[in-house]
Formats: structure tokens, sequence, C-alpha cells
């Protein structure tokens, strides 16, 4: 039912539980057609993961993006299992050695939780240099409503700038992180450099700026426009921080969800939303918008 889409990602949860992952991958290249695929996955099922990266149409580029919250230790602690980080880092090493020649682009994402993720950071690079594997890092937000049981849950901002960390973390030991994070952006391809320049702004702004008079960077949200998620079970929720639906493609054909008065409704929220920092929403919105493109970012005066 879906049109044709610039790009496909594929989450979770963990998308790999799935055993029909591979089945819908390649569903997705043969009839949405994208510029790419994306897949987040924690690693742990490494041979799934590597037959889904050798056995898929390699005509579209894949993207997987393996979650690590640190070494060892750290990891294991924050994902509650002793296999988590050799599981994960196997996973890195094994597809690190046919990146190209399974056209693949592979990265490590690190989402920070706490003051203890910053020196992870650090060592985490460390290890990741000599595989060639890129590594980004994201803030962990205090709470999301499409990663919830529940549904209906409006939990997004409610004013421009405002970004509720998961854990507190003190001003200096942010800026070390910051500063750690765009010495790094210099090693990445132009366009990683580009979108990640653009997030570290953003959540620099949030988290260190406290003037009154503060001004933000804030793309025009693309949510229900040129951005859609959708559930395994069919419904189409608003956005990340909006967990109400505009209707469910198993039971509705898409021009009729998409067109219907619940989507109307919803865009009209978005609208007047002050607009989040959370990077699966921000990148989006400030590529279709063209945000990302503004002077600030790309370093013209």
């Amino acid at each position: 039912q879906l049109p044709r889409l610039d790009a496909v990602r594929l989450t979770g949860g963990e998308p790999f539980v799935r055993q029909d992952l591979l089945d819908i991958t390649k569903l997705a290249i043969d009839h949405l057609k994208p510029l790419g695929i994306h897949i987040t996955t924690n690693g742990f099922l490494t041979d799934r993961i590597i037959d889904l990266c050798s056995n898929r149409p390699r005509k579209t580029p894949l993207q997987i993006m393996v979650s690590l919250d640190g070494l060892k230790e750290k990891h294991n602690h924050i994902r509650g299992s002793s296999i988590a980080f050799s599981s994960a880092i196997k996973t890195v090493e094994e597809l690190a050695k046919v990146q190209k020649k399974w056209n693949l682009d592979l990265a490590v994402n690190q989402t920070v939780v706490d003051e203890e993720g910053i020196e992870q950071y650090v060592l985490l690079s460390e290890q990741l240099k000599p595989l060639g594997v890129r590594h980004q890092m994201v803030m962990a937000y205090d709470s999301s409503a499409t990663y919830s049981i529940q549904r209906d849950r409006d939990i997004s901002p409610k004013q421009v700038g405002q970004f509720t960390t998961f854990g507190q973390i003190a001003s200096p030991k942010l800026k070390q992180l910051f500063e750690c994070v765009r010495r790094d952006l210099m090693q990445l391809p132009w366009w990683a450099r580009l979108s990640k320049a653009y997030y570290l702004q953003g959540i620099q702004e949030r988290l260190l700026n406290d003037s009154p008079d503060a001004k933000y960077t804030n793309p025009t949200c693309v949510a229900l426009n040129s951005h859609l998620r959708l559930f395994p079970n069919g419904d189409v929720p608003t956005c990340q921080f909006n967990s109400n639906i505009i209707g469910n493609l198993r039971n509705s054909s898409f021009q009729e969800v998409w067109n219907s008065a619940s989507a109307q409704s919803q865009r009209r929220w978005v609208g007047k939303c002050p607009g989040c920092w959370a990077e699966c929403e921000v990148l989006p919105s400030a590529i279709y918008s063209l945000d990302l493109l503004k002077p600030s970012i790309v370093g013209k005066p």
C-alpha cells in the first residue's frame, strides 16, 4: 500500500528477533524502492544479522547501526546481560570485514545515559578506530511515547528548546563530551558529519544554554508529512512523542489513512508543536525542510 519512499528504517525493540526480517527487507526494496535501508540492532543475533546483510539485494545500500552503550562492564550493566557486549562487538567485527564488499554502511550508536557514559565514549572510540567503524552519540531522553505499551500518549515538549535527559549530567561534563564529539566529526564522511553536526548543535543549545533569550535550532517538523512511522500491527502513530493513532493499514488503505480526518487533526497538532530533539525525528525534518543546509551548519559565513 505504501508509496515509493526515499528511505526505510526498520527498528524495534530488536528487529532481528523476527525470523522474517530478510523477507521484509526484500519486500521493502522491491515495492518501496528506497535509496537506502537502515536497521538498528543490539547486535545479539550475529549469525542472523550477517545472513541478512549477505543475502539481501545489494543494489540498495544498507546501513546497520549497532547499539553500544560503552565498553563491556558498562554495556552489560545497562543491557542487563553478561553477553551483551561480546555479542554486539562480535557483530561489529564481522561486519567491519565486509563493509565494502556487501555495500554496507556500518556504525556504532552510543546512547549516553549518565556521566559515566561520557568517559565510555572516549574509551569506545579508541576500541572502534582499528575496525574503521563510525562511532556516533545521542543523548538519552527521559521518555518516549512510541516505545511505550500505552497508546494515545502526548509527552511532547511544551516549549521550544525543552529537552529532559534520562539521567542528570553536570554542565562541565556535557561540555567535555560535546568537545570530544565535535573533534571526532572530522573523521566522518561528509554526509554523516553534516547530520551529526546538526544534531550536536541542537543538543548543545538545549542542554547548555539557559539564557532567557536563547535561540534554538528548530526545523519545521515533517511528521505525518514527509515522514511516517508504522507499527507492526499496522497502526500509524503521530510521532516519537505522540502515540495518537491516525489509522491502521491492516484495516484501511494508505490513502484512506493518510487523508483521514484524524490524520488532518494530528497534522494540525504537529504544526503547533514547539519541537523535540530526538534525532530520529529531527533529521528527517532537517532534511526535508532544508534546515540542514543553513549556513551555521555547513560552515559558511
